[in-house]
């Protein structure tokens, strides 16, 4: 992702979740040089094109922070106009993928407690729950979701979770 791109995904996040990252995540993400991969397809028929990408649509993109042996997934999102088609796990796999080449031997993430078809992604993937934060996400009004928190070890496992 470029600073070009900033905008649509932005756009993107408001549209995909109740509780979005601001733009703001997003640039200090670019900032601090953390990979940050955007998924691209061909657009449809009235399908917004992403500036500067002919005939493209934006489908997902995925935040990440490296660590000293781990990446931790900070924001994976899809579109949801195009959810359900495999394009979660397909930015999954090329994540797993760059971690290995980075000499990473985890992954980690939270995901909100509640969001059973994103927990029922991962474990599907190999993701391990392995602990919870309490009152880690904002909620509505006052109130905070807890996060699950959930590892895969990358030490031989194939990507995708072998499934």
């Amino acid at each position: 992702m470029t600073e070009a791109e900033l905008d649509a995904v932005s756009e993107l996040e408001k549209r995909a979740y109740a509780h979005p990252w601001s733009r703001r995540h997003f640039q200090d993400s670019l900032s601090a040089a953390y990979p940050v991969v955007l998924l691209l397809g061909e657009a449809r028929p009235g399908e917004a094109i992403l500036p500067g990408h002919e005939g493209r649509v934006l489908l997902g993109y995925l935040v990440a922070m490296r660590g000293v042996d781990e990446v931790h997934l900070l924001n994976i999102t899809v579109s949801p106009d195009h959810r359900r088609q495999g394009w979660a796990r397909l930015l999954l796999d090329a994540l797993v993928l760059w971690s290995r080449g980075q000499g990473a031997q985890c992954l980690w993430l939270e995901v909100r407690e509640g969001n059973a078809p994103a927990r029922a992604l991962y474990r599907a993937y190999g993701f391990s729950e392995v602990g919870l934060r309490k009152a880690y996400y904002p909620g509505g009004g006052r109130e905070r979701e807890n996060a699950v928190v959930m590892s895969l070890p990358l030490d031989g496992a194939p990507a995708g979770g072998g499934a």
